[in-house]
């Protein structure tokens, strides 16, 4: 496949609602902040752009320069609409400026979410007339709060010459939300119930989905891991689009995120006792437990097995499984320590698990990153028994701290850890395949065994996962792959 020439750089604009540093409420943000600069590096012209949100902050937004002011067409309305730019690390960034959606406390949580979104997605396509010297070739969309954007160039901009050979690539990064919103909106905000294809893909019920538009209207369909892309073709996983992501699969593909290597790095960590690598674990690693089960009021033994939970505390992340073999699992002489807010019955019983075994259990009902630093350093196993996890990073994380992953094997848990075969000595992690209490028990088992009785093993073990490759310009590669294989079939 041919290059574009340089002087015909592929350009890409990026819309996602989410991007660290400026907006960050998950791993959408994480994904938002590191995949563009990787894109660039690569030698494509990345840009981004998002909401101008009032939870940036200032230091951020006192450095955007305004470039232009216009209307945005909304059915019958017609709202105000300022660009503002700055460039940060190499990546430029865009931001849609209107106070009255989007000067609010937080990005997401209110009535009128259905129109704030519509609103975004048309200004994404409106801006298009106002940034110079740029014009994308793809418009990469993230979410259901992107979702409306492929829907609308194919509906009202097509016709337009400057439009007409854009290409949408469509990532989902979490299908369980999907923007649904009362039917009305299709005629009233959106301005398509006139059109019987529109009315027909974006139609939900009598609801509205905003990404089921997407996933009809977009060029080319994505998600984050080549696991998960397979999974959500089928009912367990599909969240109800197993049919439309059945019908289109021969253009939907699966690109496993990655992290950012600088920030999440035991060499350089600020957060964690005494900084190491994958050739000085040995020496760094039981410093960081030490220092972590003082902090925590447990036992300082580095004999003991020290077993972390660094997680939302919601179903998905496989909480019940864990509740279902906890005593059991609490007999062995280990520790167990959890970092994470949630659902208040979750919390509730590691509280009770720290008050009836406070030698062996300490509950962390909060989110600190300094905190999660000293957890993936301190400690020898991370669980993350997802009932579905399209991507994950906590895994890859503790992966690069030498804290070995007990995964299920689903998504890009799956994709990201290789089981350990204790009769060849490979693998990176433990892994369990169904969804079951003690297949997760004998999972840890495993671990808990290897690393009280073959500590070789064990150490060659934590190395090999030190040493994996999770950076972002493996994935950077891959979608840049994508795009050209859209403009050049």
């Amino acid at each position: 496949m041919t290059r574009k020439p340089e002087k015909n750089k592929l350009q890409i604009l990026y819309a996602i609602f989410e991007a660290e540093p400026f907006i960050k409420t998950g791993g959408l943000g994480d994904v938002g902040g590191s995949l563009p600069s990787a894109v660039c590096k690569e030698g494509a012209d990345m840009r981004v752009i998002l909401p101008k949100l009032d939870t940036i902050p200032s230091e951020y937004k006192e450095k955007m320069r305004k470039i232009a002011e216009f209307t945005v067409p909304l059915a019958w309305r017609s709202q105000y609409c300022g660009v503002e730019t700055l460039k940060r690390k190499g990546v430029t960034y865009y931001f849609i400026d209107n106070e009255y959606y989007f000067k609010r406390p937080s990005p997401y949580g209110y009535g009128d979410d259905g129109e704030r979104i519509a609103f975004f997605s048309k200004a994404v396509l409106e801006s298009l007339q106002w940034i110079p010297g740029f014009s994308p070739d793809v418009i990469h969309c993230n979410d259901w709060h992107t979702a409306l954007v492929p829907v609308f160039l194919r509906e009202q901009y097509m016709a337009l010459p400057a439009y007409a050979k854009i290409r949408t690539v469509f990532s989902v990064h979490n299908l369980r939300f999907q923007g649904i919103f009362p039917g009305y909106l299709l005629g009233d905000v959106l301005g398509l119930s006139q059109s019987k294809p529109a009315v027909d893909q974006l139609s939900f019920g009598d609801a509205v989905n905003y990404m089921q538009g997407a996933l009809y209207y977009s060029d080319r369909l994505t998600t984050v891991s080549p696991s998960y892309a397979e999974e959500i073709k089928t009912a367990w996983y599909g969240e109800h689009m197993e049919e439309i992501f059945q019908r289109r699969q021969s253009v939907l593909s699966g690109i496993l995120n990655g992290i950012d290597l600088y920030r999440y790095s035991p060499g350089r960590d600020p957060y964690i006792a005494e900084k190491y690598n994958a050739s000085t674990f040995r020496k760094g690693k039981p410093v960081n437990k030490a220092a972590l089960q003082k902090r925590l009021g447990l036992k300082q033994d580095p004999d003991v097995p020290l077993i972390v939970m660094i997680s939302r505390l919601t179903e998905q992340k496989g909480l019940d499984l864990v509740l279902g073999i906890l005593e059991e699992l609490l007999r062995e002489d280990l520790q167990l320590a959890v970092l994470g807010v949630g659902d208040e019955k979750y919390e509730s019983a590691f509280r009770h698990y720290q008050s009836v075994m406070p030698d062996k259990v300490r509950a962390c009902m909060t989110f600190d990153l300094a905190m999660s630093s000293r957890f993936y350093a301190g400690a020898d196993l991370l669980l993350m028994p997802s009932r579905f996890e399209p991507c994950g990073l906590s895994q890859m994380i503790a992966m690069r701290y030498g804290t070995i992953p007990v995964v299920r094997e689903t998504g890009g848990l799956k994709d990201s850890v290789i089981p350990y075969n204790r009769y060849e000595d490979t693998g990176d992690g433990f892994g369990f395949a169904n969804y079951n209490a003690h297949e997760l028990l004998y999972a840890v088992k495993q671990g808990v065994e290897l690393y009280r009785e073959s500590r070789s093993s064990w150490d060659a073990l934590v190395k090999r996962a030190m040493r994996k490759d999770f950076s972002w310009k493996r994935s950077a590669k891959q979608y840049i792959e994508l795009y050209e294989e859209l403009l050049c079939p």
